[in-house]
């Protein structure tokens, strides 16, 4: 297949806040941008947005109201997948759900050119599967910006087992070149930040629905002792349960039900009760003009406690995704910190603490509940045994 040609235009199919973030990344580096949406309503609300944002770019003298202008001019809002057909890079984000997408790919691929790269933005679902539904498979790769696109740094970059080498190289340049940070994942449920990050909403549920301590107390420990912007029930909130729910359930069921992954019943009945956070004005906190909150319990103890037992769990995932090949240890850490923020790297974590510590208060959470959720990854076991660390200067 053939390198794709400059200047490239690049398509978005989905203009809802990811598909009009990427829109105006790919418009800001001096693209012509195809975006579209079946909706009409959801193309001129995304017009609109996308309006205001510029103006306020502008007025924080962050952008001049000539470029601002010339941004917004580069995209057209269309509702025909016809206008794609001369676009050289295409990203789809639309909902998750599989069997949309590859219908959506096969409408694609019908009316992008021969060369077009064809990209996914999904979060958690497979590339391989989305690939499979086109005719040609290996231009098909996923994407994964993470929200809000325009801010957030890290990009992960998904190949299918079907995905050209080449095709990969010349997407992961391309959103390199937009000033991103870019990741290589394996083509494996959650990539790496959905995978990895998941004890940090499961272990804090788990201790909330224990009666350890309260939402309050465990967001504060998290981000006062933890070091964390957010804690977990914040971020569900601010994400929404209802995502939140759907992701953690379609990485449990594509891990055949490994019980690391399973959800939570007080999320389930959270989205079934509507309380879906700051959208829908009460999650796990109040979001009214009058909403008054628990405060947390400040004892230092249980917040290093609480501290203590979800880090174990996000260190031991994190070696997972090592010990399977799922991406390098660099690139793990850079995506942890890169694309949700944490304070550090998780395995560089890890190297402080010694694998040892978080080793024996994995095997202390598993003889006490007995759970295979609580099982040590093997290289972390193998990595004790040998004395190793993941990153020079720590090796023993």
């Amino acid at each position: 297949m053939s390198d794709i040609e400059t200047p490239i235009v690049i398509g978005v199919l989905g203009a809802g806040t990811m598909g009009r973030g990427i829109a105006q990344v790919a418009a800001s580096k001096g693209h012509r941008v195809v975006l579209n949406d079946a909706s009409r309503y959801v193309l001129d609300d995304a017009e609109a947005g996308l309006k205001k944002i510029l103006n306020r770019l502008v007025e924080k003298d962050r952008l001049s109201a000539d470029e601002a202008k010339n941004i917004l001019g580069r995209i057209d809002f269309t509702e025909r997948l016809s206008d794609f057909c001369d676009c050289h890079f295409i990203i789809e984000a639309i909902v998750e759900n599989l069997d949309i997408k590859k219908s959506v790919f096969r409408e694609i691929e019908e009316r992008a050119p021969d060369n077009a790269i064809l990209a996914s933005n999904t979060s958690s679902l497979s590339i391989a599967a989305i690939g499979a539904a086109c005719k040609q498979p290996e231009r098909v790769l996923g994407v994964h910006f993470f929200n809000p696109a325009p801010l957030m740094p890290l990009v992960e970059i998904v190949p299918g087992v079907a995905s050209d080498p080449a095709i990969v190289r010349q997407a992961r340049k391309l959103i390199d070149d937009w000033g991103k940070v870019t990741v290589l994942a394996k083509d494996t449920p959650g990539f790496i930040v959905n995978r990895v990050a998941r004890p940090f909403y499961g272990e804090a549920l788990r201790i909330l629905e224990e009666n350890v301590a309260d939402v309050a107390t465990i967001d504060w420990a998290m981000k006062e002792i933890g070091g964390f912007r957010m804690g977990p029930f914040q971020l569900m909130d601010f994400i929404g349960n209802d995502i939140n729910y759907k992701v953690t359930e379609t990485v449990f069921e594509a891990f055949f039900y490994d019980p690391r992954y399973k959800p939570s019943f007080t999320q389930k009945r959270m989205t079934e009760a509507g309380f879906l956070g700051r959208k829908s004005g009460r999650g796990y906190y109040h979001y009214g003009e009058d909403a008054v909150n628990p405060e947390p319990v400040k004892d230092s103890a249980l917040a290093e406690a609480i501290v203590s037992r979800i880090r174990a769990m996000l260190i031991n995932e994190a070696v997972d995704a090592v010990f399977l090949n799922i991406a390098s240890p660099e690139d793990i850490d850079l995506a942890m910190t890169r694309g949700v923020n944490y304070p550090k790297g998780l395995l560089a974590w890890a190297d402080e603490l010694g694998l040892e510590t978080v080793l024996r208060q994995l095997e202390e959470l598993q003889e006490e509940y007995g759970e295979d959720r609580y099982r040590p990854s093997p290289l972390m076991k193998r990595m004790v045994r040998n004395q190793r660390t993941f990153f020079p200067g720590g090796e023993k």
